[in-house]
């Protein structure tokens, strides 16, 4: 497209779809969560579980990427990934990390920080387990994060292990697995018109959560 940077420039979005007061939301940060995730599904936002996770390296370089959540409860969150990958390799080291949820559909996105810590075997292989056959050869065929020197490479890999393991001996792969984040802190964002937008916070001290409204 011509002028792209000015078409760019001049988007404009006036956000009118809700608001987010104290007298509407949950004490708990995680049941406003659940019931903004179910609203989200029953929206039939795409890919609501779809997740920004932000780390940073020791010396504080930031890293993101999109994410899938695949389990939730009592303020943890789940994700699976290759622990030799770029984020495996600086939770390894960092384990302070962030997740953002975007639906804009419902002009809505919430901000989870927290630490991260591996998942159990037990959590990794029963997840594991219950993944497609080819998603299963696709975690032993990754080296993520890591140079190939071709596509055709990684689909060699991915037929020599295709002869190696069947649908019935296929087994987790050391170098996979699971993370939980423990959130420590939540933000709850809610489009308003005129980029007033309503910012709700809640911060953990280790005993109780503070709910506080911050400014747009």
């Amino acid at each position: 497209m011509d002028n792209l940077q000015e078409f760019i420039s001049k988007l404009r979005e006036d956000f009118m779809n809700g608001s987010l007061l104290e007298k509407d939301i949950q004490e708990d940060p995680f049941a406003q969560f659940k019931c903004w995730l179910n609203e989200a599904v029953e929206a039939k936002v795409p890919e609501p579980q779809a997740m920004n996770l932000a780390t940073a390296s020791p010396e504080g370089k930031p890293s993101a990427r999109i994410v899938y959540l695949r389990e939730f409860q009592n303020n943890d969150f789940w994700f699976y990934t290759n622990y030799g990958s770029r984020k495996g390799q600086q939770l390894s080291i960092n384990q302070q990390a962030c997740l953002t949820f975007f639906w804009p559909e419902l002009e809505r996105q919430v901000r989870i920080e927290g630490i991260v810590k591996k998942a159990s075997s037990a959590e990794s292989d029963a997840y594991f387990n219950a993944r497609p056959y080819d998603s299963k050869v696709g975690a032993w065929a990754s080296n993520q994060s890591h140079v190939l020197s071709s596509r055709a490479e990684l689909e060699e890999r991915v037929s020599e292990l295709q002869k190696k393991y069947t649908p019935e001996n296929i087994t987790r792969p050391p170098h996979w697995g699971g993370y939980v984040l423990q959130a420590e802190y939540y933000e709850f964002w809610q489009g308003r018109k005129s980029r007033l937008h309503d910012r709700i916070a809640y911060a953990f001290d280790g005993k109780t959560w503070h709910i506080s409204r911050l400014s747009p």
